[in-house]
């Protein structure tokens, strides 16, 4: 007799919204992936660290600089290619538009993620989807296994340049999206990549 967990074969995102996922696997972070929910593995100690930071760095900027907008920990964003059957969770979401109590956030103007080893593949395929998603003007990546990252960003005509800029330290991440800026270190500031 398996133990293995059966899951739906394919669903759509409204299915997925009101799915109840199998028993010991609640509490798991799930995306819905071309009509599959796929379960990520727990995030290491680094990863919820980095994660914190760039929560805490942003929302303490939002609230000085942007009361209006809005930043969440891993929200659900709808890609506009592959609408009907995908659902992504990525690391942080920040959105201008009012709430509505929805269960995805709506409108997201940057959008965070940490990769992670165990991620990775899928997070770069998720970052591509998200360039998809029109309100997005930033995506930025963040390593959880050095002080380093991406960030993708829409130029004055609307259009995804071509490479994303690479951060290093002494690098400052400069999001035009909320006006915000800040050293890259201070994103680490809390995990064991710290710097002094």
């Amino acid at each position: 007799m398996s133990n293995a967990v059966r899951l739906p074969l394919l669903m759509s995102v409204e299915e997925f919204q009101d799915w109840d996922p199998p028993a010991g696997l609640e509490g798991r972070r799930w995306h819905l992936v071309d009509g599959e929910p796929v379960c990520m593995a727990p995030a290491s100690e680094d990863h919820s660290m980095i994660q914190g930071q760039a929560f805490f760095l942003i929302q303490l900027h939002l609230r000085n600089t942007r009361p209006l907008c809005r930043v969440g920990i891993t929200p659900g964003v709808i890609p506009r290619v592959g609408s009907k059957t995908n659902q992504l969770v990525p690391d942080i979401g920040i959105t201008c538009a009012p709430a509505t109590g929805s269960k995805t956030m709506k409108k997201p103007v940057l959008l965070v993620e940490i990769i992670s080893p165990s991620n990775r593949k899928m997070t770069e395929r998720n970052i591509l989807a998200y360039t998809t998603i029109p309100s997005v003007r930033e995506i930025l990546s963040l390593d959880s296994l050095s002080v380093a990252g991406k960030l993708y960003r829409r130029d004055a005509a609307g259009d995804w340049e071509d490479d994303p800029e690479t951060l290093d330290p002494p690098a400052w991440v400069r999001l035009t999206s909320i006006g915000f800026k800040a050293p890259l270190a201070d994103f680490y500031a809390t995990s064991s990549l710290a710097q002094g």
